[in-house]
């Protein structure tokens, strides 16, 4: 009963409360956009470098059948190249995955410790 009682006083410290778990959701999900959006780029590169390297590697069997010195060797550094920049491409979305910070994490800290707090409120007025 005295829980219904003091609720008109911690009414602002609630809405204080709220007004923050909303801002630490903006915060989560802005975050989590910058690190899917940073995955996407990572992965587009990486996809449009193979598809290079896999023209690069289908020239290379044109040009070794054809005529003329170096073409061969031209072609092969290209795919090698564009193959490098795959590989360096991908091990950089990897560390980006590794690094991703679960989402709404700060959120639900928050929540876990006011929600020990707010326990601890209402067991003292029940007493």
């Amino acid at each position: 009963m005295r829980a219904l009682w003091s609720l008109p006083k911690a009414a602002p410290a609630l809405l204080r409360h709220i007004g923050a778990y909303l801002e630490l959701a903006a915060l989560d999900i802005a975050r989590a956009q910058r690190e899917i959006g940073a995955i996407i780029i990572a992965t587009a590169v990486a996809a449009v470098c193979l598809l290079f390297c896999l023209f690069m590697g289908c020239l290379v069997v044109i040009a070794y059948f054809w005529d003329t010195p170096y073409r061969v060797a031209a072609i092969a550094w290209l795919a090698a190249g564009f193959l490098l920049i795959a590989v360096i491409t991908l091990l950089y979305r990897a560390s980006l995955s590794r690094a991703r910070t679960p989402f709404l994490q700060d959120l639900q800290r928050e929540w876990n410790e006011d929600r020990v707090l707010l326990d601890r409120i209402l067991s003292a007025d029940e007493e």
